[in-house]
């Protein structure tokens, strides 16, 4: 079921948590640029704060164990952490894993950090092997965080959201605030782009 959007009610919280502008919300979006897997090394994770769809207010990179533990300790503290912290509405994610099998509980960060988290992407999470993929490395122990993740639902314009700490109405009127030329966030696709430039030299994929 596509959530429908109440845009008053999603105009008058942007303007409670001190937005500029109508329908323009400071979203963080994070992403991990390319790693080699089962590698034992550091994952790049790089976070883009964007106000609306056209502006880019912050960058901030950081590093992570790839398919590390206590990740949501480690996200937690890192955005509490940023300048811009205080001016967030919301965080968005690509998924609810990050380095590789470091598994988000949205829920879980959605309260310590006391703003919407987001997971995010073109088609539904809950339709990838994630499980199977977390018993193969052993890390089984991380299933209870997927099974407890909202489930994900469509919204208009294409994609999926996963949402905690707010409605799914709520999510589906900051995934549309915040997106210009797909059907993600510009935060989330220009943290993604921007990963990928810091690894590789130059970014690639979906422009």
């Amino acid at each position: 079921m596509t959530p429908t959007i109440d845009h008053g009610a999603v105009e008058n919280d942007w303007r409670a948590r001190g937005c500029r502008g109508s329908g323009r919300p400071h979203l963080l979006g994070i992403d991990d640029g390319p790693f080699t897997i089962r590698s034992g090394g550091d994952a790049t994770i790089v976070g883009v704060v964007t106000e609306g769809h056209d502006l880019i207010e912050s960058v901030a990179v950081t590093r992570f164990a790839i398919d590390g533990a206590d990740v949501n300790a480690f996200l937690a503290a890192w955005i509490a952490g940023l300048r811009i912290r205080p001016a967030l509405h919301g965080i968005v994610l690509g998924g609810i894993t990050i380095a590789g099998l470091a598994v988000v509980d949205i829920v879980e960060l959605a309260r310590a950090l006391a703003l919407p988290v987001l997971a995010v992407g073109r088609r539904d999470p809950r339709a990838h092997r994630l499980t199977e993929a977390l018993a193969a490395a052993a890390l089984g122990e991380r299933v209870a965080i997927v099974r407890r993740t909202p489930p994900a639902l469509p919204v208009p314009g294409g994609g999926f959201v996963a949402c905690a700490g707010t409605s799914s109405a709520h999510a589906a009127a900051l995934v549309a605030a915040g997106r210009h030329k797909s059907n993600l966030p510009e935060a989330l696709r220009v943290a993604h782009l921007i990963a990928a430039a810091v690894v590789r030299g130059e970014s690639r994929g979906r422009p």
